[in-house]
C-alpha cells in the first residue's frame, strides 16, 4: 500500500470513529450538511458536444388493481453533465474507468479556493500557482489525499446556459468562456500535493476556452478524477469540511452523475 492511500485510508478510519462516537450513531446534529449538486431536470447543462439531455419519463403512476399507489420512471442522461464527475479514463487511455475509483478518494478532506473576484472581472480566469500559494500561506499546505474545489461563483448563473458557458449553441465548443484550473496550478495540485480529486463550480475542470484540455489529461495521467458543475461552495470553509462524492456506479464509464455533499463540523 502506498503512502498516500494509507494516509486516505488512517483519514477514513478517523472520520468514522468521529462519526460512530461511544453510542455507535451518527449525530447529524454535529456537522452541517451541504448539498454541493444541481438537480437533473429538463434544464440540466451538458457539455455542448454531447449528444442528448436529461430524460425522465414516466412508466407508470397511480392506483394499481391491487389497490395501492405505485410509482416508477425510466431515465437516460449522456454521461457528462450536470454535476457529474469524470473518471480518469475520459481522457487517458487504460486508466481507471468510474466503477473502479477508489472510495478512498472519493471520501476526504476538502480544500476550497476562492477566486471568484477574480474571475468576477475576468470570466477566462485561470488559477495560477500563486493564488494556491497564497492560499497555502493563509491556510496551510494542501495535504497529500486532499478533494481540491476551485469556487468561481459561476453556478449562480446555473441554469442559463449563455451565461453560464458563454455561448448556448448546442454541437459547438469553440465559444466557450468561463474560468477554471491553469495548467501549472493543475501540475502543482496533481504532481506536487498530490490530490485525489480536482473540483470546481464550472463545467469544466479545463478553462471554457481551452482546446487541448491540458487539465484534463494532467489529472487524468495520474488517475485524479475531476468533478464539475458544482454548486454551493460559498458554504464551505477553506479547510475542514469532508467531501463525499459517490457516482453512480457504471461500469465502464468514462463519468457519471455524482451526489457531492460536504459535512462541516459544528463545534
Amino acid at each position: 500500500m502506498n503512502r498516500i492511500r494509507r494516509q486516505r485510508l488512517i483519514y477514513l478510519t478517523s472520520l468514522l470513529h468521529a462519526l460512530v462516537q461511544e453510542t455507535h450513531a451518527f449525530d447529524p446534529g454535529a456537522y452541517r450538511l451541504v448539498d454541493l449538486t444541481q438537480p437533473f431536470n429538463k434544464q440540466t447543462i451538458y457539455w455542448p458536444t454531447e449528444r442528448g439531455n436529461f430524460e425522465l419519463r414516466r412508466l407508470a403512476y397511480g392506483d394499481t388493481p391491487a389497490g395501492y399507489f405505485y410509482s416508477a420512471n425510466t431515465f437516460c442522461t449522456p454521461e457528462h453533465g450536470g454535476t457529474h464527475i469524470d473518471a480518469p479514463i475520459h481522457f487517458a487511455q487504460g486508466k481507471l474507468t468510474l466503477e473502479a475509483l477508489p472510495l478512498e478518494e472519493l471520501i476526504g478532506p476538502a480544500v476550497v479556493i476562492d477566486i471568484a473576484r477574480k474571475a468576477q472581472s475576468d470570466r477566462d480566469y485561470r488559477l495560477t500557482v500563486g493564488d494556491i500559494l497564497a492560499f497555502e500561506q493563509k491556510h496551510g499546505t494542501v495535504a497529500p489525499g486532499s478533494i481540491a474545489l476551485l469556487r468561481t461563483g459561476w453556478s449562480r448563473f446555473w441554469p442559463d446556459r449563455k451565461h453560464y458557458l458563454g455561448d448556448e449553441r448546442r454541437g459547438a465548443a469553440a465559444r466557450l468562456s468561463f474560468p477554471s484550473y491553469g495548467a501549472e496550478a493543475a501540475r502543482l495540485l496533481v504532481e506536487e500535493r498530490q490530490v485525489a480529486v480536482l473540483g470546481v463550480d464550472t463545467a469544466s475542470i479545463d478553462y471554457g476556452r481551452a482546446q487541448d484540455f491540458i487539465v484534463h489529461r494532467i489529472a487524468a495521467a495520474k488517475n485524479v478524477p475531476g468533478l464539475e458543475n458544482l454548486t454551493g461552495l460559498e458554504a464551505l470553509p477553506p479547510r475542514g469540511a469532508t467531501l463525499i462524492a459517490l457516482p453512480m456506479k457504471i461500469e465502464g464509464g468514462s463519468g457519471g452523475p455524482v451526489r457531492v455533499v460536504a459535512l462541516i463540523p459544528k463545534r
